[in-house]
């Protein structure tokens, strides 16, 4: 057996492999954190084990190493969370005296691996992973539907005088044939923006089946979480799909960190003071924010709250604020539907 020790970082992620006898087999590897992560570790990991059976232990940073440990998992291997606390004594007990680095912390995850057997071992809900792809795949529609329309856009201000609204919506699609079809253009000229027009329209069509068959999905894992004002079929699906397992997260303050929701000290110049915090999962920012705007327009106590706090903190500030009161509010409910999933699951299997 080996065990494979990962150090997780934003943009890179760095492996030990450890047999069973404790010795580091091979040299440590550093891998980009990008489409290619898991066919490079893979890769590594078959040039030095020859086949034998391979445990991943990964020290619990579940916010950049989700995507890795779903890759993995999915690849047939066996994935194990290590807490830091595990990492920390392992590093004591095996890295020279004072040594701390990548590899070094990355090798004493493989360690308490080993040493530790009973290790959270990863898991995916499969409920959660579907809506993973739909929503990526949905942001990735998106895109390419922007990125269609300006170029559409780009080249009607050389021939027409007025481009119609916003293309994503039929009605404006509909009077832009309208418009090309009375325009006077060149053979040639009216067939390329014909088709992209029609790429338009076909983009429109997929992200509008995807959105029937999101919200169908979404609507029994999170009724709790769709009662929030702002929080729409998209959002709650976006927030499931990074999240995951709300568990992950004891507390909401652990969560407004991760989203980028929590302000950040400052205790320089003797003035005690909090900073915007500008990083964060900026997926889950967005919903955050979009759920703040919407609120402050329809929510009545969001408004007071507001109100409130704009005096003191400005526009911005009191708008934190509320995002950060969201964070708390999103965590009640997450927890509040996963406990219903965790039945569910509990009820299939005492009935099977």
């Amino acid at each position: 057996m080996v065990t494979v020790g990962i150090d997780p970082h934003k943009h890179v992620h760095v492996a030990v492999a450890v047999g069973a006898d404790g010795r580091t087999i091979g040299k440590p590897v550093t891998v980009k954190n990008d489409a290619l992560l898991i066919p490079m570790l893979l890769k590594w990991i078959r040039s030095i084990t020859d086949g034998v059976p391979v445990t991943w232990a990964i020290e619990d940073g579940r916010g950049f190493a989700r995507r890795l440990a779903d890759g993995l998992l999915l690849a047939g291997h066996q994935v194990v969370w290590v807490p830091t606390r595990l990492t920390s004594a392992h590093r004591k007990l095996h890295a020279a005296t004072g040594a701390k680095s990548d590899a070094v912390d990355a090798a004493a995850a493989a360690h308490a691996a080993i040493a530790t057997p009973g290790l959270d071992r990863h898991r995916i809900d499969e409920r959660v992973r579907e809506l993973r792809v739909l929503v990526d795949y949905r942001t990735d529609l998106i895109k390419r539907r922007t990125m269609v329309i300006n170029q559409l856009k780009a080249q009607l201000h050389v021939w027409l005088d007025h481009t119609p609204g916003d293309l994503a919506r039929p009605k404006h699609l509909g009077a832009l044939n309208t418009v090309l079809d009375s325009a006077r253009l060149s053979t040639n000229v009216r067939q390329a923006l014909s088709d992209m027009a029609g790429e338009i329209a076909d983009l429109n069509r997929r992200v509008t089946d995807l959105d029937t068959t999101i919200k169908e999905l979404v609507g029994p894992l999170a009724p709790t979480l769709l009662h929030i004002t702002g929080i729409s079929h998209i959002s709650a699906a976006v927030l499931i799909a990074e999240i995951g397992d709300i568990t992950r997260f004891p507390t909401s303050a652990k969560l407004a960190r991760y989203t980028g929701c929590a302000p950040i000290p400052v205790y320089s110049a003797d003035q005690e003071r909090h900073r915007l915090h500008r990083g964060g999962n900026r997926r889950l920012n967005s919903v955050l924010y979009t759920a703040a705007i919407v609120q402050k327009r329809f929510h009545p106590a969001a408004q007071h709250l507001l109100a409130r706090h704009e005096p003191t903190k400005g526009k911005r500030g009191a708008r934190r604020i509320l995002q950060r009161h969201l964070v708390d509010v999103i965590h009640r409910a997450m927890t509040t539907d996963q406990a219903t999933w965790d039945h569910e699951i509990t009820r299939h299997q005492l009935a099977a």
